[in-house]
């Protein structure tokens, strides 16, 4: 697979390894564009699926990522407080200009531009989780304090 990868795929990996991780990208026959479809692909539970979601900041503009277990739904009131201002999900254009990736395929790294990043606080329940690797059929295996420190994101109750 490796000769093979996408240059989303390698950028992943080379953000990844910019980070001292040595994750493996995964390349599935199935689609992994939902966190259901994901899980199965793989063979864990859709709570191990990391969802990387981007929302707009409604003032200033700025990319927000989220980091969601599978199973789960973001609470947009709650992250605007958090934030300050109201939010909501950015367009297929914003995702792509702000990421680099499409949306069924965004990674949790290798962004075109620097995102500011909360992790939902349900994924530490888990030794592995998975996220995806820069396309609709790729993920990588790692861990709740990985995903930390490859996104610098605090960690938030999401729901």
């Amino acid at each position: 697979m490796q000769n093979g990868l996408s240059s989303s795929v390698r950028k992943v990996q080379d953000a990844l390894k910019a980070h001292g991780l040595t994750c493996q990208v995964v390349e599935m026959q199935e689609t992994t564009r939902s966190a259901m479809d994901a899980a199965q692909a793989i063979g864990c539970q859709v709570e191990q699926i990391v969802k990387s979601l981007v929302f707009k900041a409604k003032q200033s503009n700025r990319p927000i990522l989220v980091l969601v277990g599978g199973a789960n739904r973001v609470n947009v009131k709650k992250l605007g407080k958090l934030l300050s201002e109201p939010i909501k999900m950015a367009d297929v254009d914003f995702v792509r200009e702000k990421t680099g990736f499409a949306i069924g395929g965004v990674p949790p790294v290798g962004h075109s531009h620097p995102l500011e990043a909360f992790i939902d606080e349900d994924l530490l329940k888990y030794e592995e989780i998975w996220a995806a690797a820069g396309t609709s059929n790729t993920m990588f295996k790692l861990s709740p304090d990985d995903l930390k420190k490859i996104t610098g994101g605090q960690i938030i109750s999401v729901k």
